[in-house]
């Protein structure tokens, strides 16, 4: 049995270079062609990574309604290694005004690059290609900077009054945009508010923002401020502007409320008594100390990592070379792959090496029913991984697969330790549980209802999609196909849930599937805690930083 293990461990291959330094990456494209004559494209960028030959998406921005010279405000943030050939693709979508997925919606191109192209040059403009490569006339500009190091956040909140009123038959729909003056003069979109819908005193939603983002760490640096009057045809209407720092805009800290005039410079010098077109005012400013994923493991933050293993009828019979559960002498199942390249990563943070797994939909000796898996763990093995290995092939001939595929009572007992520990309000305990499953599950409405308790919890889902079944289906977990809500339309706090066909994964060396599979784990602890204001176990308790301030 330890030769199976050995196999798979040995095929893992995991990189351990060291990141050289993260760089931002923004995004806009010009000339995207209407494909559509009688509106225009509501565009969406997804950046895709390309590991051991397979893409595999990142990260993507924002959809902007009827435009073809988008500008996006979403940054990208990736790892760069000097010692790597990261080659990158960016693809561009024509998302449709009811559907925030990628199924039946136009591809309007893409662009194949690498990352240290887009370094070197600091700004990289290409044509984009469509299908069969041939060239369209859209174009997409990459720009990057390095991040300084200072990844402390800012929390802003403004509203406006007596704006002016761009809309003959209703009021104006204001949104605001600030930007960030560079040193060669240009500016970088920091953030685009939503539009307020008939008002011309909206008040709009807060956002948080890094430092390094809004200023580059320079608290002088000039931020430029725009208001529109949205237009469903995308030509925007500009009602005024103006400028300010953030060191200027941190006074707010000291109880001063601050206020701007919002100019439009046309109106300045036709209009002998202008004084304005409205004012914008700065609601609430806070600072927000961000703390790393190492921050808190260094402050003994454990990994809780808990196992289920799908054992339904079809996964063919175990003593069958063609079952999905078949153990071969020397080359390890897609079970064991997916469950040695990812417990090799989690086991390394707990401590106590005690790993609650679970199997579910099999029959159980000796009255051979289907066991409540809330009431019965199947394991609890002790010592690494390797424990689980030797329990999973030690059992299988003692049951006998049958079904259904139901994982919310799995998630539901996983849920019911991580709501203990959310009590605590102590950074002590995340749970990432590990579903491997072969089949479509036959209880969705309940698993995303239990998903969606869930992400109010310190606990991530990872599913791993056994076989060559079709996982269609299950894309709606992960939020592939916009925000996940529950069958009451409750919609989930934040994105918990990374769903992976191992079928993707069968060419590439396990690595590449921990890699894909656990590269959200880190940002989901620590935007769980830092969400919570939950600090590190081993740092201060109080920072002055972190103090809310509010007129």
């Amino acid at each position: 049995m330890s030769n199976i293990y050995e196999s798979a461990e040995a095929t893992l291959g995991l990189c351990n270079s060291s990141c050289l330094t993260k760089v931002e990456l923004r995004v806009a494209c010009r000339g995207i062609s209407d494909r559509d004559a009688l509106s225009k494209p509501d565009p969406c960028v997804v950046l895709k990574m390309q590991s051991h030959g397979q893409w595999f998406e990142v990260d993507r921005t924002e959809v902007i309604r009827s435009s073809i010279n988008p500008v996006f405000s979403k940054v990208f943030l990736v790892d760069f290694y000097f010692e790597e050939v990261q080659r990158l693709r960016y693809e561009l979508h024509d998302i449709s005004s009811a559907h925030n997925g990628l199924r039946d919606t136009d591809f309007l191109g893409a662009m194949e690059c690498t990352l240290g192209q887009i370094v070197s040059q600091r700004k990289l403009s290409k044509a984009l290609l469509k299908q069969g490569n041939t060239t369209s006339k859209s174009s997409i500009t990459v720009t990057s900077e390095e991040l300084s190091g200072n990844d402390d956040y800012v929390e802003l909140s403004f509203s406006a009054r007596k704006l002016d009123d761009k809309d003959f038959f209703s009021k104006s729909d204001p949104f605001l945009e600030i930007f960030r003056i560079n040193d060669d003069g240009s500016g970088s979109l920091v953030h685009r508010t939503e539009t307020v819908m008939n008002d011309l005193s909206p008040v709009w939603k807060s956002f948080k923002v890094s430092l390094n983002t809004l200023c580059s760490g320079d608290h002088d640096r000039q931020l430029k401020c725009t208001v529109y009057d949205w237009d469903s045809n995308g030509k925007h209407d500009f009602i005024g502007e103006f400028q300010t720092t953030y060191k200027e805009i941190r006074t707010d800290l000291e109880g001063r409320q601050m206020q701007w005039d919002c100019i439009n410079p046309k109106y300045q010098v036709k209009k002998k008594n202008y004084r304005n077109s409205g004012v914008v005012v700065l609601n609430h400013c806070k600072i927000i100390k961000m703390y790393s994923f190492l921050d808190y493991i260094m402050g003994g933050c454990q990994i809780q990592f808990t196992v289920a293993i799908d054992f339904t009828a079809s996964n063919g019979d175990p003593g069958n070379s063609c079952s999905l559960h078949y153990i071969h002498p020397y080359q390890p199942n897609e079970y064991l792959k997916a469950l040695v390249a990812v417990g090799e990563i989690c086991q390394d943070y707990d401590s106590d090496k005690m790993f609650p797994v679970f199997g579910f939909g099999a029959q159980i000796p000796p009255d051979f029913k289907v066991r409540d898996i809330q009431s019965k763990r199947i394991w609890r093995c002790l010592g690494s991984i390797q424990g689980v290995v030797e329990a999973y092939q030690a059992c299988l001939p003692k049951i006998q697969l049958y079904g259904p595929t139901n994982i919310a009572p799995i998630i539901q007992k996983v849920a019911s330790s991580a709501s203990e520990e959310m009590h605590t309000m102590e950074a002590m305990e995340y749970f990432i549980l590990l579903i491997l499953t072969d089949g479509v599950i036959t209880d969705m409405a309940d698993t995303r209802e239990a998903i969606v308790h869930a992400s109010h919890l310190p606990m991530s889902v990872i599913i791993v999609g056994v076989g060559n079944a079709d996982f269609s289906d299950m894309q709606m977990l992960d939020g592939d196909d916009g925000i996940l809500r529950s069958p009451k339309g409750e919609p989930v706090l934040r994105d918990i849930v990374q769903f992976v066909p191992f079928k993707d994964f069968k060419h590439a060396s396990p690595a590449a599937l921990a890699k894909s599979v656990l590269a959200e784990v880190p940002n989901q602890v620590v935007d769980y805690y830092n969400a919570k204001g939950i600090h590190p176990k081993c740092l201060s308790d109080y920072d002055e930083s972190t103090r809310p301030f509010s007129p």
